[in-house]
């Protein structure tokens, strides 16, 4: 998923420290909590909604077959009540939970499921998650507009959903917990058409209320959501408009409880180190990489050596610094939270010699003139500034070009217009916690073209049958040799060197001493940033 990092290094997350006395299943219910945004959200449409402000607040409002155990990435059934896999990985079959009801009252029947991944694959919704259900029998053909019918979805009955694939995928119960697989009522997507996303109904944990555009949205609890026990507050309230650092004072004087925007930047080193707010300020990792792309198929960099002797160059541990330490040095694709990362894996050193020496194998004893695009919102000028300087010392004279994203993100998309690309502010944040994800968008060949988001033009034909084969060992006993795998791939990219990882950035943000729950409920890896039907406040 493509969000603004900056933005989600300053999110809603809670140190794995904070007293873990606020287990599941405590916390009395009742009360609402305001949470600040400076800017209002697009849509709560869960077949459109895709960036970071939006995410949760989809997962809060409507729900899908499957989701995650509470502040991890262990699947679990949501609307499902049960499913069973075929042997040969081909046949997914869903029972449902009976009695669910939508917002408006009606009951959730199996033929909601397949209207609604209908719907997301509609070339007409537009929905940016379509291509993740390319898997699904009959995929080409609602793309093409030949029918608006999957041929792999059939509803044997009211509580029965049966998928046919074309071929295994490991990653497809992973699919059906994304929002993009979210089911609606087909009644009031047609009431709404394209304002359904203003007027979301869906039968997750809580409804809307109200919406006032560009003033506030305010949820209510559902008091017929599947699980009694949650959510635990009786509303939440989103105020749209409220400038970081002013949110920030009204905190301080108890007027609201969370910073959707997290802590002001200019700010952050003051409140981090006063000893006064050490309660409140709180820490999370998440699935991220902030890499550099380097264009495989233009010159310098279609020489691997080239490569590498950029990767030796960028002194990472001063870009972390230029954030205020809000986040680890990267090494490889993989996020450490992530399966298949490998831990033993020690990357290329920072050694501006070997870089020369590397580049004067390559045939550049005085280096050479590049571009470096990066959008144009701080800090990202800063840390481009900062590798500017890094690649100056090995002989490469980088020019930076400063873009609002929507032109970084089309350079990137064209296979030969952007050299090097440092991804800050578009960098990558998993979709679900599947290594998968982390190569196909971005690192494999179907990434790899025009308007694509494979920036490094890297298509390795080698990588992209093992990649084709992990994901088709669909039997849970090959699991951990599935992840083996995986963890092959990625080095194996390294060794290729199309990036640079620089990062994996952590957030920070406060709250209000009222607000409890268990700490990953706030450092939620799927519900980003905040898991709000679990949350709970004292007053």
């Amino acid at each position: 998923m493509q969000r603004n990092w900056i933005v989600l290094v300053l999110l809603v997350g809670f140190i794995m420290t904070w007293p873990w006395s606020a287990v599941a299943g405590e916390g009395k219910k009742g009360g609402t909590i305001t949470i600040t945004y400076k800017d209002d959200v697009v849509t709560l449409d869960p077949a459109i909604g895709y960036d970071w402000q939006n995410w949760s607040m989809i997962k809060s409002l409507f729900s899908g077959l499957m989701d995650y155990e509470p502040g991890t990435t262990a699947l679990t059934p949501d609307l499902a009540e049960s499913y069973s896999v075929s042997d040969d990985g081909l046949i997914y079959t869903f029972k449902l939970r009976s009695g669910v009801k939508f917002h408006n009252g009606r009951e959730l029947v199996a033929s909601d499921v397949k209207y609604s991944i209908e719907r997301t694959v509609n070339p007409e919704t537009q929905s940016p998650g379509q291509g993740f259900y390319n898997m699904i029998k009959g995929f080409d053909d609602v793309v093409a507009g030949k029918t608006e019918r999957l041929e792999g979805i059939e509803t044997s009955d009211e509580q029965t959903v049966v998928f046919e694939l074309s071929r295994p995928d490991a990653t497809f119960l992973h699919l059906l917990a994304l929002n993009f697989a979210f089911i609606v009522p087909k009644e009031e997507v047609e009431k709404w058409g394209a304002d359904f996303g203003k007027h979301p109904v869906g039968s997750g944990a809580f409804k809307l209320k109200e919406w006032k555009l560009g003033q506030s949205i305010e949820w209510v609890r559902n008091p017929d959501y599947h699980f009694p026990d949650r959510p635990k507050l009786d509303g939440v309230i989103f105020e749209i408009g409220q400038e970081p650092t002013v949110a920030l004072m009204r905190l301080q004087r108890g007027e609201v409880d969370i910073l959707g925007d997290g802590i002001p930047p200019a700010r952050f080193v003051q409140i981090k180190n006063d000893p006064k707010y050490k309660d409140q300020i709180v820490e999370g990792g998440q699935l991220h990489t902030g890499y550099v792309t380097m264009n495989v198929r233009m010159e310098p960099f279609d020489d691997a050596r080239v490569r590498k002797a950029v990767n030796m160059a960028i002194n990472k541990d001063r870009v972390v610094k230029i954030i205020n330490n809000r986040a680890v040095v990267a090494n490889q694709p993989l996020p450490p939270a992530m399966p298949g990362y490998d831990p033993d894996y020690e990357g290329y050193p920072y050694d501006p010699e070997q870089a020369k020496d590397l580049l004067a194998e390559a045939g550049y004893p005085d280096g050479f003139e590049t571009e470096l695009w990066t959008m144009n919102v701080d800090p990202n000028p800063r840390i481009a500034q900062s590798m500017q300087q890094n690649l100056a010392a090995i002989g490469i004279k980088a020019d930076i070009l400063n873009q609002s994203q929507g032109p970084v993100i089309a350079a990137g998309g064209e296979p030969d217009q952007a050299p090097m690309i440092w991804s800050g502010g578009m960098a990558w944040i998993a979709d679900y916690p599947d290594p998968s994800n982390f190569y196909g968008p971005i690192l494999g060949c179907g990434g790899a073209v025009k308007g694509g988001w494979n920036w490094a033009w890297y298509c390795n034909e080698e990588i992209e049958k093992m990649a084709t084969k992990a994901d088709s060992m669909s039997d849970p006993a090959q699991a951990e040799k599935r992840i083996d795998l995986w963890r092959e791939i990625f080095i194996k990219i390294m060794d290729d060197a199309p990036w640079a990882p620089i990062f994996n950035e952590q957030r920070f943000t406060m709250h209000s001493p009222r607000v409890k729950g268990k700490p990953s409920y706030f450092v939620d890896p799927v519900h980003i940033p905040i898991n709000y039907e679990n949350i709970y406040v004292e007053d």
